[in-house]
């Protein structure tokens, strides 16, 4: 038996969507059992789950513009591979064919839980690695 796990072999991004207010992330996927890569575009919306995580993980963050730009290129990029993760476990990735996975927002928000439930049980780990790439350390707000 040939083993049937999701491999991703590249991502490239974040790109801005053009007439959205989302990023996106382009992953190429393979299983053993595929002949070649599939692509899965992940669109992060930034308001509604960008903005979010940073606030639950470090409340108001001041800093650089530069430290912004590195902090959400950062976080989107946690964001999107959570995605893919939950994409993954609800069969979505399972066929051979692209696949776009769409902000966790209007008829998609009940997948949102699961991305809080990410955020809240990594937080620490989230945190640190922030100050270590960023450099920077927030207020987290009061729980």
């Amino acid at each position: 038996m040939l083993n049937d796990q999701l491999v991703i072999s590249s991502v490239t991004g974040p790109f801005r969507e053009p007439r959205e207010p989302v990023l996106s992330y382009d992953y190429s996927i393979q299983r053993a059992t595929w002949a070649s890569t599939h692509a899965v575009r992940v669109k992060i919306a930034q308001a509604e789950e960008l903005d979010y995580v940073k606030g639950k993980l470090l409340g108001t963050v001041i800093g650089s513009p530069g430290q912004q730009l590195i902090l959400n290129k950062f976080l989107s990029r946690k964001i999107g591979d959570q995605k893919v993760r939950i994409a993954e476990a609800e069969g979505w990735l399972k066929d051979r064919g692209d696949v776009l996975v769409a902000p966790f927002t209007g008829s998609l928000s009940h997948y949102f839980v699961q991305l809080e439930a990410w955020v809240q049980a990594e937080q620490d780990a989230l945190r640190a690695e922030i100050k270590n790439v960023v450099g920077l350390v927030g207020n987290p707000p009061a729980v």
